[in-house]
């Protein structure tokens, strides 16, 4: 300061100032040297100005700049700044640290039942939580939602004392976290998932290391909740390739990709009564994907609704193209049915409109749905069925004997058939145990007035026994695989000439 003012005349900066009652304060202080004519040093002026204010609103907006105001956690901008520098410090010191990206099992359910400030109490309590779980030189950090991310620093030189360390915490952090929460009076359980990542400072940089938490932590969910799971690159090249799949079946209903199969349906006296329908996705490059590969990520991205639309249009249509033929005009077309599209608010009303528009036959339609997906729901199932039912579509319990029906759901539902699931027909003949089972579903659909279909029937032993316990439609390999419209119209018409021949 007075190498300034001796220099320039003049000096002017912040220093701390104590008031009357002993109290430290901030003040802005501007000293001026005052000389005479002569140029000789008079007197010096000081100007002094009170910033406590100024310094307190500075204060205020950096924090806010970089804490979340509900927690009062690092927020991501400081949680990447925090974790730049703790790259630099592993690269230089050869210490491992770990990245956890973890959020809550379940939160909005919480809020849609409780309510939000309730959402906001519980993670105020995550955080304290999560603190009290680390080490002061550990940072916890909250990016939104119930997201957290936790950084482990200096764990070391060896990659597996550092994996065991951070699994210790990581295995601290659920346990903290499980533990039963009050919220203004209400108890509550929460869990979390953890995805974890060690970092060198060689490897990979903030922006990746936060991608690969999160897709541990996804894995973490996948494989039940409330538990943790170390990230490796087999984990990047799947989600990877899902989200391909993701953007490609986002395109396949513009490109006209979706094709539908027919497999028959078969009565005790060789005629086909029907078939039921089942999509593939002709994909342009990797050819034709099965549903097991695409209906699940359909379900999970909600397109299943879109998909869904399209498949019941099309079998609707290809219904009522087949009515001005005495071959097809008696045949029934049966659709699966997710637990999305059920229980869609708008569900019965797409299904009518349909109906209105391409002005089939209601009772050639059935709808296919599974036990776990009516029990889930059983009072909106129930509703929903009738109403459709009220006006002809007829319903099948796919896969039945495989969820946990209890006779007293079979009878409140109204199906009109079941249908046996094909790994109990597989084992006929080798585990007496699912023969019993099958002898019983049959029993039950008859005495409950419901026809039964069994599928997977590949031999005429199965065939016969089913015929000899009173099952009368049959579906499988041994009548045909599921095949494109033309050739499964060829499979009618080779029928047809049979029978006349015969």
């Amino acid at each position: 300061m007075w190498e300034s003012i001796a220099r320039t005349g003049a000096w002017h900066g912040e220093i701390w100032n104590r008031r009357k009652n002993g109290e430290i304060y901030p003040e802005l202080l501007t000293i001026s040297a005052v000389q005479d004519d002569a140029g000789e040093l008079q007197k010096y002026v000081a100007t002094l100005t009170d910033i406590t204010e100024q310094k307190a609103a500075a204060a205020e907006i950096e924090h806010l700049a970089f804490y979340d105001p509900l927690t009062n956690l690092p927020n991501r901008r400081l949680l990447k700044d925090r974790l730049a520098l703790a790259l630099a410090s592993s690269k230089r010191n050869k210490q491992l640290g770990a990245l956890m990206f973890m959020d809550l099992d379940n939160f909005k359910r919480l809020n849609d039942t409780l309510g939000h400030d309730m959402g906001d109490l519980l993670l105020q309590q995550v955080a304290g939580r999560l603190l009290s779980s680390l080490r002061a030189s550990d940072t916890a950090a909250r990016l939104g939602g119930d997201e957290f991310v936790v950084m482990l620093e200096t764990l070391g030189e060896n990659a597996e004392q550092a994996t065991i360390h951070a699994e210790v915490v990581g295995k601290k952090i659920l346990t903290a976290l499980s533990e039963p929460y009050l919220l203004d009076g209400h108890d509550y359980r929460c869990t979390s998932s953890i995805g974890i990542t060690l970092f060198d400072g060689y490897t990979v940089d903030e922006d990746s290391l936060l991608k690969h938490v999160d897709i541990a932590m996804y894995q973490a969910k996948q494989s039940g909740r409330n538990a943790m799971c170390f990230f490796d690159q087999a984990m990047q090249t799947v989600l990877l390739e899902r989200a391909t799949l993701e953007a490609d079946l986002r395109l396949a209903l513009e490109g006209e990709q979706f094709k539908l199969f027919y497999q028959m349906q078969v009565a005790q006296d060789g005629r086909i009564v029907g078939a039921e329908v089942l999509i593939r996705w002709q994909h342009p490059v990797q050819g034709l994907v099965t549903p097991i590969t695409f209906i699940p990520l359909a379900e999970e991205t909600g397109l299943i609704l879109l998909v869904g639309q399209w498949a019941l249009e099309t079998a609707c249509m290809q219904l009522k193209r087949w009515e001005g033929n005495p071959l097809t005009q008696d045949l029934q077309l049966a659709l699966n049915v997710s637990a999305r599209q059920l229980h869609h608010a708008g569900f019965v009303e797409q299904v009518r409109s349909v109906l209105k528009k391409t002005g089939i036959e209601p009772s050639r339609l059935k709808l296919e749905l599974t036990e776990s997906m009516v029990i889930n729901d059983i009072k909106d199932a129930i509703i929903k069925m009738q109403a459709l039912r009220d006006i002809g579509v007829r319903f099948s319990m796919d896969d039945f004997g495989t969820g946990y029906s209890s006779l007293t759901h079979l009878t409140q539902l109204p199906f009109d058939q079941l249908k046996i699931d094909h790994s109990f027909v597989h084992n006929i003949g080798v585990k007496q145990a699912d023969a019993v089972i099958v002898q019983t579903i049959i029993a039950m659909a008859n005495t409950l007035g419901m026809e039964v279909i069994a599928e997977g029937v590949e031999t005429q032993a199965q065939r016969k026994f089913l015929a000899l316990n009173g099952c009368k439609l049959y579906q499988g390999y041994l009548f045909s695989k599921p095949v494109p419209l033309v050739a499964f119209e060829a499979q009618l018409t080779q029928l047809l000439h049979l029978t006349k021949i015969n």
